[in-house]
């Protein structure tokens, strides 16, 4: 079966906005389906989160086999990492987030997506990004 980019990137979105309970089950069935996923969760202040952030989806990429331990597979993580930061930064730049990254791959496909409710006061915002690399099968 040929797992195009949309697919990957709609993987990566699910398990983001999954519960707990929801993850390991989302897991399962990508899986079935040829798509290697994770999430982590991620919150505090976004600008003092940015690179621990892009290192937590790193460490988790490579702790769940998505990415073999290489330069390339580490800058398409950070890469798509990153652009799915910028993505959110300008609406919860300088305030404090709580939410999950999902990271899901098949192929040369990698799409890292970032789910994160925006505190301020008693009022919440919702923001989501998401970046996608293409990196070389091994």
């Amino acid at each position: 079966m040929i797992i195009d980019s949309i697919a990957v990137a709609k993987a990566s979105i699910e398990l983001a906005i999954s519960s707990r309970e929801e993850e390991k089950e989302l897991e399962s069935k990508f899986k079935e389906k040829g798509i290697l996923t994770v999430a982590v969760d991620v919150g505090g202040n976004l600008n003092n989160s940015i690179t621990k952030i892009m290192e937590r989806a790193l460490v988790a990429a490579k702790r769940n086999g998505i990415i073999k331990d290489c330069h390339v597979h580490d800058g398409a993580v950070i890469g798509a990492a990153r652009e799915a930061i910028m993505q959110v930064a300008s609406k919860a730049n300088g305030l404090n987030v709580g939410g999950k990254i999902g990271i899901a791959r098949s192929g040369e496909h990698l799409s890292v997506a970032i789910f994160m409710s925006i505190g301020v006061l008693h009022l919440n915002d919702l923001v989501i990004g998401i970046g996608h690399r293409s990196i070389p099968n091994v």
